[in-house]
């Protein structure tokens, strides 16, 4: 890994906005727009808080913005269920939005956890 400049250099930011063009491309079309907001909204969260905890230039701060995506991660994770049930997604590609989920959601507590205990 090379070094960390800017937020757009961190892997879980680039990962995240990945994950959130996924969910606005899978929803383009959909026409229950109180369930296409609520997920769009909650996707493009998760690198919007890295972009801003990073900016605020305190480690405090971008601690804190950190917990808010990972928030926001668990709330998409949770509408990616919803949205398999009502068949918005099929399975296959609901099972993989899940597991990204997850993956970012871990990538964020190990950036949390490191930047605890180096920074």
């Amino acid at each position: 890994m090379g070094k960390i400049e800017k937020f757009e250099d961190l892997k879980v930011w680039k990962d995240s906005v990945s994950l959130a063009t996924e969910i606005y491309r899978q929803f383009k079309t959909l026409h229950d727009f109180g369930y296409r907001d609520q997920i769009q909204r909650a996707a493009v969260s998760v690198p919007s808080n890295i972009a801003e905890g990073y900016e605020r230039q305190s480690n405090k701060e971008f601690i804190r913005f950190l917990y808010i995506a990972k928030g926001s991660c668990g709330e998409l994770r949770t509408q990616v269920y919803p949205g398999i049930e009502l068949e918005y997604l099929d399975k296959e590609k609901g099972k993989s939005l899940l597991e990204q989920t997850r993956e970012i959601s871990a990538m964020l507590y190990g950036l949390i956890q490191t930047r605890k205990r180096n920074f």
